[in-house]
């Protein structure tokens, strides 16, 4: 494998920086938040890296399940952060916590336990970064729909209360929008899925390739992984958007936008 020294990661550094110039200058004004991000990629990335150092020199389950929270309480965090409507109070945080944990943890145990097979089961050389991809692409889903979701049903709250006024439950009064909302989650998964290994080639697969893996064994972890983010976003999403829509009405079944706000 090719060694990466710092004066390497320091010239495709250069790239982002140039992004972020470029879109001051067309008047976008993203360039602090592509600086910021870029930093923080940098020193996240570098943190697990030792962290996962010490981790695999001793691994244990309770460290293990205390990264794996951690993980968890990050990435429901940013699903809260991403919409620009959350729900208040406890609320828009624990939506967005129940439905990964319901979604990537059972999706990750079911992997670790039933189809790798490893001893121990948690392992931190496959549970950690098994667990790490599909919490980030099921934040991703989940962050879509929940926005999705909850915008347009402050957008079109008239329509709503006039499906109610009309004698429709809360399930029929926003059927159509917990559709939509599905879809918005889904549909990042469904392209990755549908272009793999013909418009791009999946980073577990190149990571593995570059490492110096056989390109067959490669690919079939790279489907295997494929599979179970697609069970996770799906799982997450359609959880997240069952107990969000169901969120949005009280027990009398009348819409209560006063139950969001916006993110700042």
């Amino acid at each position: 494998m090719i060694s990466l020294g710092v004066i390497d990661l320091m010239i495709a550094a250069v790239l982002v920086i140039l992004l972020a110039l470029l879109t001051e200058w067309m008047k976008v004004r993203l360039g602090s938040q592509i600086l910021i991000a870029a930093i923080r990629t940098a020193v996240q990335l570098l943190l697990i890296g030792l962290v996962l150092k010490v981790l695999f020199e001793n691994a244990g389950a309770l460290w293990v399940a205390l990264l794996a929270f951690f993980m968890l309480s990050v990435a429901s965090y940013e699903v809260m952060a991403r919409q620009q409507r959350r729900f208040t109070g406890w609320w828009g945080y624990g939506v967005g916590t129940l439905s990964m944990f319901l979604s990537s943890f059972v999706v990750t145990l079911f992997a670790l336990s039933i189809i790798l097979g490893n001893d121990p089961w948690y392992s931190p050389q496959y549970s950690i970064p098994l667990l790490g991809m599909l919490l980030g692409n099921t934040m991703n889903g989940i962050s879509l729909s929940m926005d999705r979701l909850t915008q347009t049903a402050w957008e079109q709250r008239r329509v709503i209360e006039a499906r109610l006024m009309l004698g429709h439950d809360h399930k029929e009064a926003i059927g159509e929008l917990r559709q939509n909302a599905i879809r918005s989650g889904m549909i990042p998964i469904i392209n990755a899925m549908a272009t793999a290994g013909v418009v791009s080639l999946p980073g577990m697969m190149t990571g593995q390739i570059l490492a110096g893996a056989p390109p067959v064994e490669a690919v079939k972890y790279q489907i295997l992984i494929m599979f179970l983010i697609a069970a996770g976003t799906g799982l997450g999403t359609l959880v997240a958007v069952a107990i969000g829509s169901r969120r949005l009405f009280d027990e009398r079944e009348r819409l209560r936008l006063d139950h969001l706000q916006p993110t700042r």
